[in-house]
């Protein structure tokens, strides 16, 4: 940390965004090998599990790395780094309380929380609950100094890990039950993924201890130049931390708790009315979670990164009084996630099926996952605002409102998904209604708190329509180029390869001709300069 320039955050967000993307990559491409391997029953089996981990992970220590971040960021702003200090060990103190009750209410109650087949899984992913508040501490105390390769570097780490290990175990779980039916096989496979998931946040949280041992003496040499007088109480830092993460949290899990309740209600009510069975109900909810979502939650995998990195810079203005700069920071990330999450809606809508086709090629649910993955494609961008704004709240201290929006929308969402489940035969696309439906409710009810908040206005013409005529653009081009390439060659790989390629450098180039993006924006995105060299040599910078 020490001796780090101060860089704009955009070029922060950056770098998290291109590490999200990495490791969102790294996870769907191991999806695939692991899918062939325990298939889409055993996929079935491990998401069941893994949203249950995930929901109890939101609740127990998922929103730490925000809260921490902002809370830190508030005293570091103040030049206050003993209590900064302070209370990063109360955040240490707090999940290693909170978490490790979670984790041992998770093991106990597994065979209550899921069903027979992935209640061993869920027994599986119980102790990485506890190491994953930990590990959120750490790279919130990081992200508040507004540095975020320590937190980079861990994710890449962690997640390839995840990936080696998900596999063998997988693997190797299945050897040991070869000659026996398919489901118990399914279920192995599925124990040996979350082993996967364990095993790289361990690694994960063994970097990171190694990072901060690495800055002990910046941090004692600070904290001893720090002429603070006032002094927090741990009993002050421990209501603060309540305080702030209890409605984060809320907020959080209510974000995602809709995941986790269409799951149940699709599981139970859906295999119930149209008598199936749960392994068949299983392996079909897999193809929807363990595919077409994964696909989609790469590029939300950015808004994540850019809401991470702008909290601390967002807490920072606001305590100091310059609302200001705070509304000129919110629109520089809402254009900057606009001007990616646009295009990556047209290209999954466009080259859903060759995405689908590389990634899962699985003949059987092939069709079934591109459609699905077309129809959730739009979510994207709602769900990118929607993040957004919610750090913006979080960040301001109006930890309220994104609780109370949420809560607003898990109810609509589960009146339009019952209906539609008993009332229609759409069955997985009634998950896709619902999960519009619920994408769009947040991201105007948090933006209308914003906007009651803060008076921001937001810009639509640069932001949202420029965007959009220049992704559609790159949509034909991207159409085009495929179907013109597999016509020649008939290689799907090669032919989604040149086609994204194509694309990207079409969008670019409209973006900068229709002047929706000029040097000066550029030069805020990471590695910028080269990005207008690149301009410069083709002409398209003047």
């Amino acid at each position: 940390m020490a001796g780090k320039k101060k860089n704009s955050f955009l070029a922060q967000a950056g770098i998290l965004a291109i590490v999200g993307i990495i490791c969102r990559i790294i996870g769907v491409l191991y999806r695939s090998p692991l899918t062939q391997i325990i298939g889409d029953e055993g996929n079935g089996y491990y998401n069941t599990a893994y949203q249950i981990y995930a929901t109890v992970l939101l609740i127990s220590s998922y929103s730490i790395p925000s809260a921490i971040s902002k809370v830190i960021a508030e005293r570091l702003a103040m030049k206050e780094y003993r209590n900064a200090q302070k209370i990063f060990i109360a955040g240490i103190i707090y999940v290693t309380v909170v978490g490790g009750i979670a984790s041992i209410i998770t093991f106990i109650g597994s065979g209550w929380f899921v069903g027979k087949q992935s209640s061993m899984v869920l027994k599986v992913f119980a102790p990485t609950i506890f190491l994953s508040g930990i590990l959120g501490v750490l790279r919130g105390y990081f992200q508040a100094h507004k540095t975020m390769m320590q937190t980079s570097v861990s994710q890449i780490i962690e997640q390839i890990l995840n990936a080696v290990v998900s596999i063998l175990a997988a693997y190797l779980l299945m050897s040991t039950v070869a000659n026996a039916d398919r489901t118990t096989k399914a279920v192995y496979g599925a124990i040996g993924s979350a082993i996967g998931t364990g095993s790289g946040v361990m690694i994960a949280l063994i970097f990171m201890l190694f990072v901060y041992k690495m800055n002990q003496s910046f941090i004692k040499s600070r904290m001893e130049q720090d002429d603070t007088k006032y002094a927090l109480p741990y009993k002050s830092i421990f209501k603060i931390i309540i305080l702030m993460i209890t409605p984060v949290i809320l907020s959080t899990f209510l974000y995602n708790f809709n995941t986790f309740l269409n799951q149940t209600v699709y599981l139970k009510l859906y295999a119930n009315l149209n008598n199936i069975s749960s392994e068949k109900a299983s392996t079909l909810y897999g193809i929807f979670s363990g595919k077409a979502i994964i696909i989609v939650n790469i590029p939300i995998a950015i808004a994540a990164s850019i809401s991470s990195a702008m909290i601390p810079t967002i807490a920072g203005m606001y305590a100091q009084g310059n609302l200001k700069a705070t509304n000129i920071r919110i629109a520089e990330a809402i254009k900057t996630t606009m001007i990616i999450m646009i295009p990556s809606v047209v290209g999954l809508i466009v080259l859903a099926e060759p995405i689908v086709r590389l990634l899962f090629p699985q003949k059987e649910s092939l069709m079934l996952a591109a459609s699905l993955l077309r129809g959730l494609s739009i979510t994207v961008l709602f769900y990118a605002i929607s993040t957004i704004s919610n750090a913006i709240l979080q960040a301001i201290g109006k930890v309220n409102r994104p609780v109370i929006n949420a809560g607003i929308s898990l109810v609509i969402q589960t009146l339009v998904l019952i209906p539609l489940l008993i009332y229609t035969d759409l069955n997985l696309y009634c998950m896709v209604i619902v999960t519009i439906v619920y994408a769009i409710l947040m991201c105007i009810l948090n933006s209308i708190s914003v906007r009651k908040e803060l008076g921001y206005k937001q810009e639509i013409k640069q932001t949202f329509l420029m965007p959009i005529l220049c992704a559609l653009g790159m949509g034909v081009v991207a159409y085009l180029v495929y179907q013109g390439c597999y016509f020649l060659i008939s290689i799907n790989s090669i032919s989604l390869m040149i086609s994204i390629i194509f694309s990207a450098v079409t969008y670019f180039s409209l973006m900068i001709l229709t002047h929706m993006i000029g040097r000066e924006e550029l030069l805020r995105f990471p590695k910028g300069i080269y990005l207008i060299r690149i301009a410069e040599k083709f002409r398209l910078l003047s």
